[in-house]
């Protein structure tokens, strides 16, 4: 008798200034899943938040044509579990089960996947998922909140400032004068809740802040200003639960000013280095700082960890983690895997098994209280 696939469900796209970036990693991320082991369901959420679910999802998702696509449901009720289609019958929905799901595995990036909000129905539903929980997903998502975190364990960060909207729409100078309180220009302005370097601008003057405020507003209601460094962007791959392994250091070198959404993901100009040409101590440095950080903020799973290296002092900042980085053929996190003795196929095994490890302690917390132990 044949052993039974672990039935994986893949959730993508979703509700995001990442959406495009979303449907990229999670080609990939199809792509290694080994047919011969997992039976896989593809979950795909439209910028406009419906869900859908099937064969050829990706696809349709690509094209925004989701007119052959079954509607679809996770209820966050544990006494019903499974992957729900939805049908229209005499002017109701009804919910039937379509799919048993051992593991999700989202590849959702920025808001509402990324966030701990999916983590939280995930937790509700008590199925098993790859990355953060709810606390290390919300912690990891707000680069202000997640500064004072580090700061509070003695780990360096960018010096910055949090601004919110309101301060923005209500008195722009008033906003421009807490940012530049900072440091001197160059200034990064950024959303503090997204990743992909969507909505972040660098400003060099008064008026470059202040259209980069506006900019970075339309993205969240949160803005956090960041010194400019002369530095060399290091990054760190770090995998695991209660145990994590970091990989070797990757430099990112753009080919514009800074990292851009463009040089990301549309220009093949910018490199990478893996390994980073820096001193062992250096390097050995920054994996203790990423574990450090990792453990900090309680991660799960996947992370990858973003460095400020000074070129003129030598000196080591922690600039951000990304709790569910991109996942697509030439990004960092895989390739910096790969470098490290694991391939794609071995990581995305080694991520679910880590997800059914996390689901299993988990379900070994008590939820009700018994008198005496």
């Amino acid at each position: 008798m044949a052993e039974k696939k672990t039935h994986v469900a893949v959730i993508f796209g979703g509700r995001s200034g990442e959406h495009a970036v979303s449907l990229m990693s999670a080609k990939f991320v199809l792509q290694m899943l080994n047919a011969a082991c997992y039976q896989v369901t593809q979950i795909g959420i439209t910028r406009d938040g419906a869900w859908y679910a099937g064969d050829g999802v990706l696809a349709a998702l690509e094209a925004e044509d989701f007119a052959s696509l079954q509607p679809a449901a996770l209820l966050g009720d544990p006494t019903r579990p499974g992957l729900k289609s939805i049908h229209a019958a005499d002017g109701a929905e009804l919910l039937r089960t379509l799919a048993e799901v051992d593991v999700v595995f989202p590849v959702l990036h920025g808001t509402y996947g990324e966030d701990g909000t999916l983590q939280g129905l995930l937790e509700m539903a008590g199925v098993a998922y790859v990355g953060a929980g709810v606390l290390g997903s919300s912690v990891g998502m707000d680069k202000a909140l997640f500064a004072d975190v580090m700061t509070a364990n003695s780990i360096p960060v960018a010096d910055s400032v949090l601004l919110l909207r309101s301060e923005i729409q209500t008195d722009i100078e008033a906003a421009v004068a807490k940012a530049e309180s900072v440091s001197g220009y160059p200034l990064f302005i950024k959303p503090a809740n997204l990743g992909s370097s969507v909505g972040v601008s660098k400003a060099s003057g008064h008026s470059d802040l202040i259209e980069a405020l506006m900019y970075a507003a339309q993205y969240d209601r949160r803005i956090v200003v960041q010194r400019g460094y002369n530095a060399r962007e290091i990054e760190v791959a770090v995998l695991g639960n209660d145990a994590p392994q970091a990989s070797v250091c990757g430099e990112v070198v753009p080919e514009a000013e800074f990292y851009s959404y463009e040089a990301k993901y549309h220009d093949d100009r910018s490199k990478s280095y893996i390994p980073a040409e820096i001193p062992a101590e250096t390097s050995e440095r920054i994996r203790e700082l990423a574990l450090k950080a990792y453990l900090a903020c309680d991660l799960a799973g996947l992370a990858r960890v973003d460095f400020f290296l000074d070129r003129d002092s030598g000196e080591v900042v922690l600039n951000e983690v990304n709790t569910l980085p991109g996942f697509t053929s030439i990004s960092m996190y895989p390739q910096l895997w790969k470098a490290s003795g694991l391939d794609g196929e071995a990581l995305v095994d080694r991520l679910i098994e880590l997800a059914l490890e996390r689901r299993a302690q988990r379900a070994a917390t008590m939820h009700e209280y018994r008198r005496g132990g």
